[in-house]
């Protein structure tokens, strides 16, 4: 009777325990001091396989696709990562071929850079290029630009999801109404496209995740480092036990063979 006791026990432990989820960070740059050697052994101990992506777009250091196929080239080196584009401003499109942005494993953009409707390019991160006449006004505008983004651009993610501004940052819940997100969480869901956990700005919120993971809404994990100083998936963790995340709930790209486009 004791040792069937037992057994329950273990049983019930071994059921109930969370599920382990494979953690892939897929917006990691070789910026700043971070080399691509250094990019192996931070993934390796982290535990965390890495997708490195490169910024394409005007202004941007990959701006032809010659230059795509020279990052495709030299990441055909590094196997063990996913490679990926990250689409900057809303002329990329213009920029390069179908066949270009093909092969990458993955494309991501967001709406930190656009041209609102007086016809100033906003670049969202940067205060001083931020043009913000009336807030409610911008929110609106901000969304909308992210739903069409979403609903007509060719992108797997949209990364960096609900950032604000710095004049506004600090309002994050009065800006990111309900109706605001349901707006962008639609949109995604319809056009299946997964929306990223972004560890280095810890966005978008937990209520933001529930909602989207009631929608059937699929998520990735990114950090968008600046330099080799990040601190890996704690945001990431914290909302999967917060919102009850599975592997289900995750996208995760298919990995091209880079040997077959040269």
């Amino acid at each position: 009777m004791k040792f069937s006791f037992i057994i329950l026990i273990a049983f019930f432990t071994f059921s109930c325990a969370p599920e382990k989820i494979e953690l892939i960070d897929l917006h990691i740059h070789l910026k700043g001091d971070l080399t691509i050697e250094e990019a192996i052994t931070k993934s390796e101990n982290d535990g965390i396989k890495y997708g490195i992506a490169v910024n394409c777009g005007l202004g941007f250091p990959v701006q032809t696709d010659a230059q795509i196929d020279s990052f495709r080239s030299y990441m055909q080196n590094y196997p063990q990562f996913y490679v990926g584009m990250q689409a900057e401003g809303r002329e990329w499109l213009n920029l390069f071929s179908p066949e270009a942005i093909a092969k990458f494993d993955y494309v991501f953009t967001d709406a930190m850079t656009f041209t609102d409707a007086k016809g100033r390019r906003n670049r969202i991160w940067l205060a001083e290029e931020t043009w913000i006449d009336d807030e409610e006004e911008f929110m609106d505008y901000l969304v909308q630009t992210a739903t069409t983004i979403i609903g007509t651009e060719p992108i797997d993610i949209y990364v960096n999801p609900t950032y604000l501004p710095e004049q506004l940052a600090d309002r994050y819940d009065l800006f990111w109404t309900t109706e605001r997100m349901d707006m962008l969480i639609n949109a995604a869901v319809k056009n299946k496209v997964a929306i990223e956990i972004n560890n280095r700005f810890e966005l978008p919120s937990a209520k933001f995740i529930k909602r989207a993971k009631a929608a059937g809404l699929k998520f990735t994990m990114g950090t968008n480092n600046i330099d080799k100083n990040f601190d890996g998936s704690a945001y990431t963790l914290k909302i999967i036990e917060e919102c009850a995340l599975t592997q289900n709930d995750f996208w995760k790209p298919e990995q091209h063979e880079l040997a077959t486009h040269y």
